[in-house]
Formats: C-alpha cells, structure tokens, sequence
C-alpha cells in the first residue's frame, strides 16, 4: 500500500520535471544575491580573531575529521531556501587530506583536465579553457542521476584563489555559462537554450577553503545549487531526496579530492620522500 501512495506522486513528479522551464531574472537576482551573502560571509572569516574553518567553530569536528571522517551538513538547516519560482541548496563539508601541503593540494584541485578522470560519475568531460595566475576558467560536462532522472549539463566555470598566509587559502568558484544537454550520449544529443529546460540544475558555485596543519591539509568545501522550485505537494518526496543526494554527492566529492591529490605525481613522489631530505627544490 505504501508503494502505491508513492507511485502517483512519482509519475506526477516525472511529468512536472519533464516539462521546459525558464530561468527568471528574479529567480537569477536572488541567486546572486545569496552568492554575494556567501562571499561576504567568507570575507568575515578573514577578519582578525574570527575562526577561518567551518571545522573550528564546534568542538570535535576537526578531531573527527584529521581522523578520517568526512563531515556534511546543510547551511540552510536541513532544507532548501525559497526563491522566487527556484530553490537554493546550500551544503558544507570537510575532510582531511595527510602527508599532503598547501601547495600540492590546490594544484591538484586546479587540474582540471583530470577531473573527468578523477570526479567520475559526476563529471564525464572536462577541459581547462583558460588559466592566468589566480584565475581559472574550465568547462566540465556533468552528469546527475537523482530525483528519477539522468540529467547532463555542460557548464563553463571561473575559479578565483587567495593566498591568505604561507598555510592557508581559498577559493570562489561560480558558472558563468550552463545548458542542459538532451539525448547526452545518443545520436540526437544537443544543448539547449540556455535558461531553458528542465531546471534540475540553473546554476551552481562554491566556496573552498584549505589550511596545511596537523600533518596534512583540510578542505573544507561549501556547494551551492539553484534549481527549479517544487510544487508543495511534492515537497515530502522530493525534499528527502535532495537531501541524501546533496549529502552523498559532497561527501563523494570531498573523498575523491583526497584522492586526486593522493594520486597526482607531485603528491605521490613527495609523500615517499618526505622526511628523506630529497624533497622540493
């Protein structure tokens, strides 16, 4: 009986889903205000005296975390926030990444050429479009499997990093350019306009952050989505959803980063020579 109270609200979820959809600019000027609330909340954690890591403002989470464990938790408690016609997700986690430096850590981030090698099922293309000191601009082609459907997005994105000390730095990532892909890996397979379309996905960004301390280096990543809003009579369904899929996906994205450095040449070479004397000339 229960699998039959699903079954309506499910296909009634797919048709809605399936229907085109648009971008609204205010649903785009909320956005952007809330990413620019982001920033200055990152600017705050600059300030003399405030706390730089998300890990340091409760007791136990960097403990937990230099031990092993990945820490996730939503901004915007346990829910997405209201937009006109949009939802904003917002999500932060940590993980810890040993025998690892400042410097080797965030090169492996900024290569992009490998993330379609490395954040496989997420990402199946990737290509770095543009690279000028601090600044970066790539484009990946995404891949999202959740709410019962697979969906592919092509975005192109700018990173921007900061130096903030000899051990500590921290990045702002946003689209810049994003379109939904129909038939992705069919012979009907095109972009579609964009602002158009499912609106599964509208835009994405986030913010990063890394400190070199207790024999390695934290990263901690805060993800930031907006999609489509969902009627309130689907929200019980979808809302559960999105929360797992959110969680999961970040937590997948802070292990295989690990990964990523963990596997780079620099990082692999200098962990087995650590403490030899051999290296960094």
């Amino acid at each position: 009986m229960k699998t039959a109270r699903v079954i309506g609200p499910v296909l009634f979820l797919l048709s809605f889903v399936a229907n085109a959809a648009e971008l609204e600019q205010r649903t785009l000027k909320a956005w952007d205000e809330y990413i620019e609330a982001a920033k200055d909340r990152m600017h705050d954690r600059l300030r003399p005296g405030a706390t730089f890591l998300w890990l340091d403002e409760v007791p136990d989470r960097r403990a937990k975390v230099h031990g092993g464990e990945i820490l996730v938790e939503p901004v915007v408690a346990h829910r997405p926030k209201r937009a006109p016609s949009g939802l904003i997700h917002d999500w932060i986690g940590a993980s810890f990444i040993p025998n690892a430096t400042l410097d080797e850590v965030v090169a492996a981030v900024r290569d992009y050429n490998r993330y379609k090698d490395v954040y496989r099922p997420g990402v199946v293309g990737s290509e770095t479009l543009d690279r000028d000191g601090s600044g970066d601009r790539y484009a990946l082609v995404l891949m999202n499997k959740a709410l019962f459907l697979k969906a592919a997005l092509h975005g192109v994105f700018e990173s921007s990093y900061f130096l903030v000390d000899s051990r500590r730095a921290y990045s702002v990532t946003r689209t810049i350019h994003m379109q939904e892909i129909q038939g992705y890996g069919g012979a009907e397979e095109h972009k579609i306009a964009e602002n158009q379309g499912t609106g599964f996905i509208w835009r994405l960004a986030s913010i990063s952050r890394f400190e070199e301390a207790d024999g390695g280096v934290y990263i901690e990543l805060e993800a930031l989505a907006l999609s489509r809003d969902i009627p309130l009579s689907l929200r019980w369904l979808v809302e559960p959803i999105v929360h797992r899929v959110s969680r999961d996906s970040l937590t997948t994205s802070l292990r295989q980063a690990g990964n990523a450095a963990h596997s780079s040449g620099e990082l692999a070479w200098s962990t087995e020579h650590r403490g030899t004397g051999q290296h960094g000339q």
